[in-house]
């Protein structure tokens, strides 16, 4: 299958809320033995922690403009993070979670820029996805969580089928995660009001440049996301 960048849409109500994504495709090429980013894992954790504290960490732009995104919609970022906050805040506290080579190439990027990034197994999604806001009654199965009915007006993707791939800049299905059988990925970074779009574009480049590392390839173009037609 080809890719090309009509894949992502985004509906009048996403669009006219700020929202915008950038995402590209990968494929496995070749497995790779070892742990090689562990430079890239200390690196990371050595910046964000010269850099920000636990107080403080509410303060820095870019995560000041998805806490205030959210309050916008009337959802409460204390509770519900932006994914990039959440792990930075873990890596404050000296944590890094190690999930696998490819989802740990995201979060590297993510701290890096503090840009929320997705990953999901192509052949779990069935393609075009959508990003929108939500209906009432639709269910949610969140990675180590139970499914939860979504209210009204949260942004969610969703895909071709239905199933809630992921709550804007918070948190993804464990439906189309990344597993060890994955050979073929989508990788999304998510953009809010008063988040310069090359940052986005940055951190979506990085789990490029960090995926080639642990034997992925790039299998499409690096898309912005555009209006639903």
């Amino acid at each position: 299958m080809s890719y090309d960048c009509n894949l992502i849409r985004l509906s009048d109500e996403a669009k006219a809320s700020g929202l915008f994504l950038y995402f590209t495709f990968l494929g496995l090429q070749k497995e790779v033995v070892g742990d090689l980013l562990t430079e890239a894992i200390a690196k990371a954790l050595s910046v964000i922690r010269a850099s920000a504290s636990l107080e403080g960490l509410k303060e820095d732009p870019v995560v000041r403009a998805y806490r205030d995104f959210y309050w916008r919609l009337g959802i409460d970022p204390t509770k519900v993070r932006p994914s990039s906050e959440a792990l930075a805040r873990r890596a404050l506290r000296g944590e890094f979670p190690r999930v696998s080579p490819l989802v740990d190439a995201g979060n590297v990027a993510s701290l890096e820029t503090l840009v929320p990034i997705g990953i999901y197994d192509l052949d779990l999604l069935r393609l075009p996805l959508v990003v929108r806001l939500s209906e009432a009654g639709e269910r949610f199965m969140p990675i180590g969580g139970k499914e939860q009915p979504l209210p009204r007006g949260y942004p969610i993707m969703v895909d071709s089928s239905g199933t809630v791939v992921h709550i804007y800049a918070h948190r993804d299905s464990t439906l189309t995660s990344v597993r060890p059988s994955t050979r073929r990925a989508l990788v999304v970074g998510t953009g809010v009001p008063k988040v310069p779009e090359d940052l986005v574009e940055r951190a979506v480049k990085r789990v490029v440049e960090l995926a080639k590392v642990i034997g992925w390839a790039p299998a499409g173009p690096l898309c912005e996301a555009k209006p639903d037609v």
